[in-house]
């Protein structure tokens, strides 16, 4: 027989979590505004102040509020980035196997390549040229975390102008989650390399505004990115490379 717990009661906090994020979704509490101060939430909800510093919180790590110290809670922008903590929490078993990770990149960041393509104007590859050159000059000074930070930049970019918000949010979150592995992956001979000379061809393709060539570029970069997540691995280059 099955050993089932009764469901437990929605907390104080939640409720409190639910209210103020209903206000927020609804537009009764805009972008920019800051909220009540703890104390008057209290009062207005009937709660502890505890119970109040939970629900933000809890509502910070979402991302629809922003809580400055000495200042107060403020409601964030819809295109405010996904905070970093809470990805790590939604994706804390998964965050450090490889194969998972690399089969969402290959998946979501083709996507988001593919409709950037699409929607990229002349003033666009002006900017994607200048990021994918600061990675370059990073490389050619050896300072690999900063060239981890301008690759995030150029791809959240991507994410940026491919017109879906939703791509724009899934993008962030690949960022998150790789972020760890590529720390590893930036360690491996010839990665920053492959990383910037296939970024590169991608551009081109883009500015070509020819689809198809774009599609097999970006195949050919995941190709030759699975040997990289291999070694990391330890295990042997499998038949896609």
């Amino acid at each position: 027989m099955l050993e089932i717990k009764p469901v437990k009661r929605i907390t104080v906090t939640e409720q409190v979590m639910e209210q103020i994020a209903r206000l927020i979704t609804s537009g009764q509490i805009r972008p920019g505004d800051k909220l009540p101060n703890e104390r008057d939430l209290a009062i207005q909800f009937q709660v502890t102040r505890g119970r109040i510093r939970e629900a933000l919180r809890a509502l910070s790590l979402l991302g629809m509020i922003t809580i400055k110290a000495g200042e107060g809670s403020f409601v964030n922008k819809q295109e405010e980035p996904i905070p970093a903590d809470a990805i790590t929490w939604l994706f804390h078993n998964e965050i450090h196997n490889l194969d998972e990770i690399y089969a969402a990149r290959k998946l979501i960041e083709s996507e988001v390549y593919l409709e950037a393509a699409k929607n990229a104007a002349p003033e666009h590859f002006i900017t994607m040229e200048a990021m994918l050159n600061s990675m370059l000059n990073a490389n050619n000074k050896k300072t690999p975390e900063l060239f981890l930070n301008y690759l995030d930049e150029y791809d959240l970019f991507m994410g940026e102008i491919s017109g879906n918000r939703i791509y724009g949010k899934l993008m962030q979150t690949i960022i998150h989650l790789r972020r760890e592995t590529n720390i590893k992956l930036l360690n491996v001979p010839g990665a920053i390399d492959n990383s910037i000379e296939n970024r590169f061809l991608i551009y081109e393709a883009m500015r070509s505004k020819n689809l198809k060539l774009v599609q097999q570029r970006i195949e050919t970069f995941f190709q030759s990115s699975k040997t990289f997540y291999d070694t990391i691995l330890g295990a042997p280059s499998s038949s896609d490379k």
